[in-house]
């Protein structure tokens, strides 16, 4: 089918330019403004075909942000080879930086713990919301615990004998 539509587009005029290709091995394509053979003027158009054209492949990030951007308009110029290393080095350094940040905030915490100027959190194991009626409760009772000003639903279970 796809020879058949390039066939085509090559046939009556509709031609697209290949931009460039990102790390994961999408492929970017121009389309110029142009008319066709019927007079008809077709909008310039950007587009992307991904590497991994099944939905369930597709992971987040799968398209790099700079090729994102020229694909939505938000740039002119396609992203270069050397701006696209620049960012994922700048990337790197960023995550590392974080990385180094979370070490010494965790080693922070823990002297802190250590000379007893932080109270350790707490674990606590949640049963419930407090404003329940049951909350507290072993086991939820059969007999109604609501009034008529207020409903709570769930707060009663019907008799089982019936």
């Amino acid at each position: 089918m796809s020879r058949i539509a390039g066939l085509l587009r090559r046939t009556f005029g509709i031609t697209r330019q290949h931009v460039g290709t990102d790390t994961f091995g999408n492929n970017y394509y121009f389309i110029p403004e142009q008319k066709t053979w019927t007079g008809r003027t077709v909008r310039s158009k950007r587009l992307v075909v991904a590497a991994n054209p099944e939905e369930y492949q597709y992971k987040e990030g799968s398209i790099p942000s700079e090729w994102d951007a020229w694909i939505r308009g938000r740039r002119k110029e396609p992203p270069s080879i050397e701006e696209l290393l620049k960012n994922e080095g700048y990337r790197r350094q960023i995550k590392q930086k974080a990385r180094e940040v979370d070490e010494r905030d965790k080693a922070l915490q823990a002297r802190e713990y250590e000379e007893g100027l932080v109270a350790t959190s707490a674990q606590t194991a949640v049963k419930g919301h407090a404003a329940a009626t049951s909350f507290g409760k072993q086991e939820i009772s059969q007999e109604p615990t609501s009034t008529a000003n207020t409903f709570e639903p769930g707060s009663w279970m019907p008799d089982a004998k019936k």
